[in-house]
């Protein structure tokens, strides 16, 4: 699943009875336990089954609380909330992107939750994904599992070939085309989307904007030193071309899987989706390293993740429940058996035990997440891939210049963030 990107439009005449629950029912009146729902946008298949095994725990624990589980598809959450809380309508807690909880805290849909039970335990989770979940100084959102990207790679195919894990772009394009000399397969994998495109920026030490100097970057010296990086690897021995169709992600991901490419950069939401495949029912033929660095000498990939957050418009006593709910889900034990069962990376350093790190996906990641690159607390700034999405396979496809897409895309960015100059 795409993390980062914004959720795709929804029809305005989105149904929210059946969902809806700031102002539903909650059995507190007549003395029964305070019904709360929850809004969780994990996958339905691989990850939702646990979340619903430790609401059982929860609700065993708390039989004054409740917990309605609705389970709404990840690409539709952020516009269904949106329009959801905008009519007072929104569930009492949602699992919110990291890219999502600066744009609700703003609108003032999310309780600050500073003080609160669900961040008890504040000092246990990683200070830059708290950071995440910050906007203008107040926390609205507690970490419940985190990703980044890194270059996962094949390893039995890179011993053959006689590789080891590239550290530059430069050794990478080498490796790739070593391992199809050796091996007849492709080397490397690349993704047009723009989050994944991302890393380049980072490599080049910017960004697609400059939050703090209200500044637009994407078209900048340095973010088209990256770029070129990102489109020279998609032509040359071991490097597969391009793939602009809508199906490409998927098409990337089976082909690493079955092993007919040797590497791609990619996030720990495919762990247990790796594990299917052919190449990799021996786990530990699964490679993690830190994303390729660009000249600056530093390797850098966008910080993904989930929080969870409460609906400033429920009731008190909503309100007291959920918070209740959100300090268990997002405890050291919940996480440990988040991460064991749905192969997610836990947000707190007392989660990662020896059975959760036993999972070597999980292990693995876990050493790349120092190159993890929060995001600025700007609300827009999810949206800002928006328009790259649209521009970066019409330029990998050749249908345009690297330099006019990024061009139209910078007209594009000023047009969601009109106060930043370029």
């Amino acid at each position: 699943m795409r993390r980062g990107i914004a959720a795709t439009a929804l029809a305005a005449s989105i149904a929210l009875t059946a969902t809806a629950c700031g102002g539903d029912d909650s059995g507190s009146d007549n003395g029964g336990p305070t019904t709360i729902t929850w809004w969780d946008t994990s996958n339905a298949t691989n990850e939702a089954p646990t979340y619903q095994a430790l609401i059982k725990q929860f609700e065993a624990a708390n039989k004054d609380v409740k917990v309605k589980y609705v389970n709404v598809p990840f690409d539709q959450a952020q516009n269904k909330f949106d329009t959801a809380a905008g009519a007072s309508g929104a569930p009492d807690v949602l699992r919110s992107e990291v890219g999502w909880t600066p744009a609700f805290a703003k609108k003032g849909y999310f309780l600050p939750l500073d003080g609160t039970e669900a961040l008890a335990d504040q000092a246990k989770f990683k200070p830059n994904l708290l950071e995440q979940a910050k906007y203008d100084g107040k926390t609205y959102g507690v970490p419940l599992v985190t990703d980044t990207l890194a270059l996962v790679y094949n390893k039995g195919l890179f011993a053959k070939a006689g590789v080891a894990a590239p550290k530059t772009w430069d050794e990478l394009k080498a490796a790739a085309a070593t391992i199809k000399d050796k091996t007849g397969v492709d080397g490397y994998w690349g993704s047009t989307q723009a989050y994944y495109a991302q890393t380049f920026l980072y490599g080049e030490g910017t960004d697609t904007v400059d939050a703090a100097a209200k500044k637009i970057t994407v078209n900048s010296p340095a973010a088209k030193k990256g770029y070129g990086t990102w489109l020279s690897l998609f032509d040359g021995k071991g490097l597969h071309k391009a793939d602009t169709t809508a199906d490409a992600y998927a098409h990337i991901q089976d082909a690493f899987v079955g092993g007919k490419v040797a590497a791609i950069i990619q996030g720990p939401w495919e762990i247990t989706n790796f594990y299917k495949g052919t190449a990799f029912k021996d786990k530990a033929n699964l490679g993690i390293a830190t994303v390729p660095a660009g000249s600056t000498g530093k390797a850098g990939a966008p910080t993904g993740g989930h929080n969870l957050s409460v609906y400033a418009g429920s009731d008190k006593s909503h309100q007291a429940a959920a918070l209740k709910f959100v300090h268990f889900m997002t405890s050291a034990a919940a996480q440990a058996t988040i991460a064991q069962k749905n192969s997610t990376l836990p947000t707190r350093d007392d989660a990662y035990t020896a059975a959760v790190k036993a999972d070597p996906g999980i292990a693995g990641f876990q050493t790349v997440l120092s190159a993890a690159q929060p995001r600025p607390a700007l609300p827009e700034y999810s949206s800002l891939w928006g328009p790259l999405d649209t521009e970066l396979p019409k330029i990998a496809g050749g249908k345009e210049s690297l330099d006019d897409g990024l061009s139209t895309a910078e007209t594009s960015i000023a047009k969601l963030v009109p106060d930043f100059g370029k």
